[in-house]
């Protein structure tokens, strides 16, 4: 098997993991600027300098055979308060950032929004208010009319779960709250309202391009196939973290057996969730409108059955084998004997990749068509004269394209693959020494270099082959 000539290998970035200059040129405050300062730790300031380095990143795109990159616009760049005022310093730097991305032949795709709310409309209660909703709607609008004929791909939201999840519930982004499953569940079904508004804004214009949004969906396994508990345990995290967005995305409401979880999970946390008739009629409109669904994929979860209270540790630091996730209700992510992990306890397991993309082909037929828009390892890469031997990440890659030609095989269409990362960027909660990037990039000199893998991405890309 190989790949199609027409299949897609790119590069994703977002734009605060990498662009630095965070409060420069304009640009508005968002949660992550004070959140990071008060920590203490680290800040994505310069992070890979992509707002002044993006000629060299896609010159670097055309040298090693990376057709396409996702670029994400920072909304406080464009409207410092999330509404209202203008600032055209930003809009024109993604005019010149789309312009180059033309001129080495590489395809943006470009989303709305990655984890970077204006802090004006975040300190309000981010995707628990309409007017974050309706602010979001009216970015896009000027999103989609601005850059009409320099982006044909958007993507309207990055990982609605984990936004929600890591300000909800496992408290990781700001505005670090823990176990609030309701907060978690009325954020996720509002961006997905938002979306739903965009998507439907996009196609009334009848613009030439394409649209769809982006979920990061981890397969979950009983860790005990013979004991039923751990199978509801499986079911149960599933049907927050993936099965809840992809009724959203693909049928415009909720089944049954969503809202029979949601439910019954909501009531153990004393919270409660009702879709309103208005938000749903919006949604079922714009599920028939997706273009694609942009899947990002790092790992599977292994879930046990769990009765006792909430405990979770995440693991920031890569200090293997201290990640702990353990919620009442759903149950404990386990680590599996004979799966390897990442230092920081992601499981690779590739064959979840390819039972998603199955799960997805054959639960929701009406899908049109699947990029895999991030998927990549985090490794403490080591630079030796310049030289970047990274095998371990050329290997997770390599298994996971297998099992990608295996899906595409079996009858699943699946149109591209972007490697996470173009470039070594900031990292939200581990901040620089987790690496994921074809290239290294030297945060004192913004230098860029080429890693072992960048040279095997060349080589298929070229080939279409592993």
């Amino acid at each position: 098997m190989k790949f199609s000539q027409d299949f897609v290998f790119g590069g994703a970035t977002a734009a605060y993991q990498c662009e630095g200059s965070t409060r420069a040129y304009g640009k508005g405050k968002v949660a992550w600027d004070d959140y990071l300062e008060k920590q203490g730790r680290f800040t994505a300031d310069p992070a890979s300098d992509f707002y002044h380095q993006y000629p060299v990143d896609l010159k670097l795109c055309k040298q090693f055979g990376v057709k396409a990159i996702r670029i994400s616009i920072a909304w406080s760049r464009i409207f410092p308060s999330g509404k209202g005022q203008i600032n055209q310093e930003g809009v024109d730097f993604y005019h010149r950032v789309f312009q180059e991305c033309h001129k080495n032949g590489v395809e943006p795709y470009v989303t709305l929004h990655h984890f970077d709310t204006p802090d004006e409309l975040h300190k309000k209660g981010d995707f628990l208010i309409a007017e974050t909703i309706d602010a979001y709607v009216e970015y896009a609008k000027f999103c989609f009319e601005e850059y009409k004929d320099e982006v044909t791909y958007w993507f309207t939201f990055n990982e609605v779960w984990p936004i929600a999840t890591c300000q909800y519930i496992e408290g990781t982004f700001p505005p670090g709250i823990k176990f609030d499953i309701n907060k978690a569940v009325w954020s996720m079904h509002n961006m997905m309202l938002a979306h739903a508004k965009a998507v439907v804004a996009y196609k009334s214009k009848n613009y030439s391009g394409k649209i769809g949004i982006i979920h990061s969906l981890e397969t979950k396994y009983a860790y005990d196939e013979n004991k039923p508990e751990d199978h509801q345990a499986a079911k149960v995290d599933d049907v927050l973290a993936n099965q809840f967005l992809l009724d959203a995305t693909f049928l415009g409401e909720y089944t049954e057996d969503t809202m029979n979880v949601i439910q019954n999970l909501l009531d153990l946390h004393n919270g409660s969730f009702e879709a309103p008739e208005k938000d749903l009629e919006v949604m079922k409109e714009a599920a028939k409108l997706n273009d694609y669904l942009g899947m990002n994929h790092y790992q599977s979860n292994f879930l046990k059955a769990y009765d006792g209270e909430n405990f979770i540790h995440h693991n920031g630091t890569g200090e293997k084998g201290t990640k702990r996730f353990r919620l009442k209700g759903v149950g404990e992510r386990m680590f599996k004997e004979g799966i390897e992990t990442t230092d920081w306890d992601w499981l690779i397991y590739p064959e979840g990749m390819y039972d998603m993309i199955m799960r997805i082909k054959n639960q929701y037929p009406n899908y049109k068509a699947i990029y895999i828009t991030e998927n990549g390892m985090g490794y403490k890469d080591t630079f030796e004269g310049g030289l970047i031997f990274d095998e371990p990440r050329i290997d997770y890659i390599k298994k996971h394209l297998a099992y990608l030609l295996k899906a595409i095989e079996d009858g699943a269409n699946v149109k591209g693959y972007f490697l996470w990362s173009l470039m070594d960027v900031f990292s939200w909660s581990n901040g620089y020494n987790k690496r994921y990037g074809l290239f290294y990039v030297d945060y004192e000199t913004q230098k860029r270099y080429p890693k072992a893998s960048a040279y095997w991405f060349k080589r298929v890309a070229e080939t279409r082959e592993l």
